[in-house]
């Protein structure tokens, strides 16, 4: 029988940690299994696609959870994945059975996935809650309008408050091949769309070099050592004094200046490879350009 259901189609958990293809840090995500299925009970969630770095390892381990759980009962959790490509660009996949590996150029990871009878190239996520640029957002609808393509939201969370940030909405019937189909057809609807606040944004991070601290500093040691002590020195600071003027004073500064690069890529039509690079020293100088 045919419902009105809430979909999650953006979302990851611990499983994400150490799959993060070609980032130099390895901590992507501190949300485990059961805070994620608590939050999406809290939500009212009905489906949950988890879309973790290029891995498909957590699915088995949250069904397990879930069904051992009857709290938990009627949240109905898909197979899917968010792979790198050869780009750095991601792919969002749903439905796929077996693991898609990292690093294939854009055509070679659509042809894996139809391949498994799974769903990417047939829409767009037109709005990520992580994209508190704003200006990636813009981008995408324009791109997604101009292609005619079909358009869903996520809430792309890695924090667990963010859970159901920017939920999907869909009548169909509760099981997996009714889901795809709707959503192959363009059937989902925005139900709710968000960003992550500012304070949620921090806490991201906080996780990530407060977990990743020594590879970072192995990485500066190997590649820049006469920052090594300046560069322990901020971390440790922001560790453990996150919520301190000097490190909401700088989160303030990098959002203004990361929003300024993100118009200048996205709307102004600057060159977008200085994304794809990621040179600290590049980004900061088109930052600072007026």
């Amino acid at each position: 029988m045919s419902q009105v259901l809430k979909v999650e189609t953006h979302c990851h958990n611990v499983f994400s940690n150490h799959n993060n293809y070609l980032s130099r840090i390895p901590f992507d995500c501190g949300v485990t299994i059961q805070e994620q299925l608590e939050n999406a009970y809290l939500q009212k969630i009905d489906v949950m696609f988890v879309t973790n770095h290029n891995t498909m390892d957590g699915y088995s381990q949250i069904l397990e959870y879930k069904q051992n759980h009857a709290k938990y009962k009627d949240i109905e959790i898909y197979p899917a994945e968010e792979i790198t490509i050869n780009n750095k660009g991601h792919v969002l996949a749903y439905g796929i059975q077996d693991e898609i590996r990292p690093g294939m150029t854009l055509d070679e990871t659509l042809d894996e996935i139809r391949k498994q009878n799974a769903i990417s190239c047939d829409l767009i996520e037109s709005f990520n809650s992580n994209n508190v640029d704003i200006f990636s957002n813009l981008f995408a609808e324009r791109f997604t309008k101009q292609n005619k393509l079909i358009s869903i939201v996520g809430s792309d969370s890695h924090v667990k408050s963010t859970i159901g940030r920017s939920i999907n909405t869909v009548e169909s019937e509760k099981n997996v091949g009714a889901i795809l189909d709707s959503l192959k057809k363009g059937k989902f609807k925005v139900g709710k769309l968000d960003y992550a606040t500012r304070k949620e944004m921090h806490e991201h991070a906080h996780y990530i070099i407060s977990s990743s601290r020594q590879t970072i500093l192995n990485s500066i040691n190997e590649t820049n050592p006469k920052f090594h002590s300046i560069v322990k020195w901020a971390i440790d600071s922001f560790i453990s004094n996150p919520n301190s003027r000097l490190w909401h004073l700088m989160s303030s500064i990098g959002m203004y200046l990361s929003k300024r690069v993100s118009k200048k890529v996205n709307i102004n039509g600057h060159n977008p490879l200085i994304l794809e690079q990621r040179s600290w020293s590049d980004l900061i100088s088109l930052s600072l350009i007026p």
